[in-house]
């Protein structure tokens, strides 16, 4: 035996041979007890297996994930434009990324947020939240209505425990206490010689309005963001929008949405004006600012507006944003009779920072075949070496209008949509530019020219700014603010004020009373013990007065 060890230590070692050799004496004998050496659990069953996946998903550990995985589902949509905010975006995407995208839209990607791999996380994040807080809040509701715990045997063995002895008597030393504590706003009890005392029940309170807020901001955007809808508008000069579903160049309606939501009103563009700087040091034109004033009609009522980027102006529950701007070259047709057959504002997408734009113009009738023209607009419009034109500056000083035109069939009687600012040439004769040997059409403000075979004539004949409107109604953004106030407010809550419980006894001694003092927090608490110290102090020194008179 080693010496270091006691006569009667058991080696386990030792002791496990030998429970072995007893296993193996047990089964060789058949006795029945070996069978029950080994551990049976028992069967969980269905309703076993549903009350743990529910305890599992109900933990806050699951909660915490099922966030971490939501924050990281809403990636793809700051990544990829989406159908709901932006579906020329999706199209363009789609233009330039042909293969990826049928992957993309296959996984939803241009849906994010109304993916069924987003809504899942959001669903079980939702009821998870709601399983957390239920049991928390009824048992916080208990604890608040109970008294605060008895006083422990051994106050010496908590944190800040000191001691002091006061001429008083017991029921003056635990009078003063009991207001002293009050005064702290604590929850006091006497228990015999003792006070038992404890605050920071607000710390949970504002633990579960954090939790309660998170679940109001997430059932906010499930349930009110399916009434809200955003929609597109180019608006040309002096042309008037009105608020209709079939007057939107494109609409983004929520799952709840119904037409009859639509407020009656109008807006019409008077004028759009805009200003520009010159970097000296690039020679780049920077845009200033953007001013679009706009008359509104609403309830039988006229009144004036300005709408600029980052201004936005709320009308009949939603708001309108200044997006974009560029120019809408009134191009005319006429046959070979000299017959108007188009006149229209036609809006051209800028396609660099001095508006040099592109554009779509489509005559599906009037003519002996249909037309369609690609043309580019060159508001200051400059010759390079090369024959080619382009603009300098974004104002119109030297407004110049290109046209390449098509003769065929444009597709616009399938019954099929069709962009507006695409032309599908695959099928279509070109009649001029390119390898026709004609030349291009080049028109300056109010030139005209003739059309290749005689079909006709084309002129630009005005040029009116436009700008695109975003439409957007979010019935969303009271709820979501008022919940976001208080998850701040709870978080702040929860994390500032200390959940403490404080303990006071006297014990009648022959000069007085001896006095203890001790306190016990709930987590981490390092201003424990000196407040401990604050509360002997301050007792103390509420005692001097009591003992004077």
């Amino acid at each position: 035996m080693e010496p270091l060890r006691p006569s009667d230590h058991i080696d386990a070692d030792a002791l496990a041979a030998e429970r072995a050799a007893e296993r193996d004496d047990q089964e060789a004998s058949g006795d029945a007890r070996g069978a029950s050496a080994a551990i049976a659990q028992p069967a969980l069953g269905a309703v076993g297996w549903l009350r743990f996946a529910w305890r599992q998903l109900t933990s806050m550990r699951t909660a915490l994930v099922l966030l971490l995985l939501l924050a990281v589902a809403a990636i793809p949509g700051s990544l990829v434009p989406q159908r709901s905010a932006d579906p020329n975006g999706v199209v363009q995407y789609r233009e330039d990324n042909p293969e990826l995208f049928d992957i993309l839209d296959t996984l939803q990607v241009f849906d994010t947020y109304t993916s069924v791999w987003f809504s899942a996380i959001y669903l079980l994040l939702f009821v998870s939240l709601i399983g957390c807080i239920i049991p928390r809040t009824l048992h916080h509701a208990r604890a608040l209505r109970s008294a605060p715990p008895k006083t422990p045997a051994r106050l010496g063995r908590l944190v800040g425990y000191r001691t002091m002895d006061a001429p008083a008597t017991v029921e003056q030393a635990l009078d003063a206490a009991h207001a002293e504590l009050r005064r702290r706003r604590y929850r006091v009890a006497r228990y015999g010689d003792s006070l038992s005392a404890e605050r920071g029940y607000l710390r949970e309170t504002g633990n579960l309005v954090f939790h309660m807020a998170l679940v109001g901001v997430l059932a906010t955007i499930g349930f009110a963001g399916g009434f809200a809808y955003n929609g597109q508008k180019v608006l040309v000069q002096d042309q008037t929008f009105v608020n209709q579903l079939t007057s939107y160049d494109s609409f983004n309606p929520g799952r709840f949405f119904d037409d009859a939501r639509l407020d009656a009103y109008g807006i019409r563009l008077d004028e759009f004006s805009a200003e520009y700087g010159l970097d000296q040091t690039t020679g780049i034109v920077q845009p200033l600012d953007f001013t679009a004033a706009v008359t509104v009609t609403e309830n039988g009522e006229q009144r004036e507006r300005v709408i600029k980027v980052n201004e936005p102006i709320d009308l009949a529950g939603t708001r309108l944003y200044l997006l974009g701007n560029g120019f809408a070259p009134v191009v005319t047709v006429r046959d070979a009779a000299g017959e108007v057959v188009f006149s229209e504002p036609v809006a051209f997408l800028p396609q660099d920072a001095n508006l040099t734009s592109l554009g779509i113009i489509k005559v599906p009738d009037g003519l002996d075949e249909q037309l369609g023209m690609i043309g580019f607009f060159y508001p200051s419009a400059l010759p390079l070496e090369s024959g080619a034109l382009t603009s300098i500056y974004p104002e119109p000083d030297q407004p110049v209008l290109t046209l390449n035109a098509f003769t065929g069939d444009l597709g616009l009687d399938d019954g099929v949509p069709r962009n507006a600012y695409a032309l599908d040439t695959d099928d279509l004769e070109q009649i001029t530019g390119g390898d026709t040997g004609t030349d291009s059409l080049v028109l300056g403000l109010g030139q005209s020219a003739d059309l290749p075979n005689g079909i006709g004539s084309v002129e630009f004949t005005a040029l009116p700014r436009f700008v695109s409107v975003d439409i957007h109604h979010d019935p969303t953004q009271a709820g979501v603010l008022v919940s976001s106030l208080l998850i701040l407010g709870g978080l702040v809550v929860s994390l500032w004020v200390p959940r403490r419980r404080m303990w006071v006894t006297a014990t009648a001694t022959d000069d007085g009373v001896r006095l203890q003092y001790a306190g016990l927090a709930r987590g981490d608490d390092p201003g424990l013990e000196q407040a401990v110290a604050d509360l002997a102090d301050a007792h103390s020194q509420r005692l001097a007065p009591t003992l004077e008179s």
